[in-house]
């Protein structure tokens, strides 16, 4: 018997929303994740008051300096702001006239910023979009799946500005240089290397490693609100703040999102991981056994590419399921409700379940849609390759 669902769907009721059930992960097009209550909580009490946002962001500043280790800190609209703000602030310093010339006119300034080719990445945008955003270029370095040392040596130049190393399961996951290689290469040389690690558990461990700047999401494992978070030298974490007097003003970031993170950041250095990790093995468990009684559906427990501490069902869709693994997917995306599965890689013939935004009761509803889908007559479109068509999305908000 499924358990009652313990949320407010009153809200998407209200609204005309469908109710979805999240097993794609912390992904943005979904919200992200569950913001946790202690949150919404603070959200909520600081929004009818006025603030010194500065100050706030300097109590925010220490909040993240405890939890990451860094010098200093501050929040912004998300980690693509994050990047932007960075690598502004890493080519014009505290120079005020020059961040407010920014994005055009960069004369003076070093505009070029390293990217090992396998971390030219798209996570709904391509990442190289916030470098250009704010004047600078990307350099890449080596090929999609063999960067050298060399081929970052050699790509520095009086005009290279920062490295940005990108930890992401979207990036290639072998072939390439680690973070404390291009940080031995960058370091004697003035090179900044910046951190995205917008999906990362590790709070402390890439600055501990060497990077210069960290920037993490403030909306996904931490279950703030959608937000960023810089977090590094005090030199550069200063002059990426004061991008806020330039091109940063479009990336602002509201009071109740700034008190939101601080609490959320509070409740990550209490919060009982050892039980989420239970809950998520239990629903793995769950998904396993029922999944595997399917001809067709091959389950398997696999942990995360990029070494966070959580574990996903891997799904392989054989053809004598009726199902390619995009049919599939695009199946159960339609069901009632919807079950949005990971499935980045269902061209390859398999998908993902992400245990990490269950409500309670939810793993059982993502069951027992499997058992529905898979009882019933398949649909059109059941032996679909063809990949996720963006025709919707050019329509909207048709």
């Amino acid at each position: 018997m499924t358990a009652p669902l313990r949320h407010n769907s009153e809200i998407r009721t209200r609204l005309g929303l469908r109710q979805v059930i999240n097993v794609s992960g912390t992904m943005t097009s979904l919200g992200a994740s569950i913001i946790t209550e202690p949150a919404i909580a603070a959200m909520a009490e600081i929004a009818p008051e006025w603030v010194e946002i500065d100050d706030l962001q300097r109590r925010a500043s220490a909040t993240i300096a405890r939890l990451t280790g860094a010098e200093a800190g501050f929040v912004t609209a998300c980690c693509a702001a994050g990047i932007s703000m960075t690598i502004a602030g890493a080519m014009t310093g505290i120079d005020l006239l020059a961040m407010e010339r920014l994005p055009n006119d960069t004369r003076g300034l070093r505009t070029e910023v390293l990217l090992q080719a396998g971390h030219a990445v798209n996570y709904g945008a391509p990442v190289d979009q916030s470098v250009r955003l704010v004047g600078g270029r990307v350099v890449t370095a080596g090929t999609v799946t063999a960067v050298q040392r060399h081929h970052v040596e050699n790509a520095i130049t009086d005009n290279t500005v920062a490295l940005l190393h990108v930890v992401s399961h979207h990036t290639v996951q072998y072939g390439l240089l680690s973070l404390e290689e291009v940080v031995e290469i960058c370091r004697p040389r003035g090179v900044p290397v910046i951190v995205d690690a917008a999906s990362e558990y590790d709070l402390r461990g890439f600055l501990a490693r060497g990077a210069d700047i960290v920037i993490y999401s403030g909306h996904k494992f931490l279950s703030g609100p959608t937000s960023g978070l810089v977090a590094g030298r005090k030199d550069l974490v200063r002059a990426a703040y004061l991008q806020n007097k330039g091109i940063g003003r479009a990336m602002k970031v509201g009071k109740e999102s700034i008190a939101g993170v601080m609490a959320a950041l509070d409740a990550w250095e209490t919060r009982d991981h050892s039980a989420v990790r239970a809950r998520e093995t239990g629903a793995l468990g769950l998904w396993h056994a029922r999944l595997n009684a399917h001809p067709g559906l091959h389950a398997r427990i696999t942990p995360d590419p990029t070494h966070n501490p959580l574990d996903r069902l891997e799904v392989a869709v054989a053809p004598e399921s009726g199902f390619t693994a995009y049919g599939l997917a695009k199946t159960l995306s339609a069901g009632e409700p919807p079950v949005i599965v990971r499935d980045h890689e269902a061209e390859l013939g398999f998908f993902y379940l992400d245990p990490c935004n269950l409500h309670d009761g939810e793993a059982e509803v993502v069951a027992d849609a499997f058992e529905r889908v898979m009882a019933a007559p398949r649909p059109e479109g059941a032996m679909a390759v063809a990949r996720r068509s963006l025709a919707s999305t050019l329509q909207w908000p048709d």
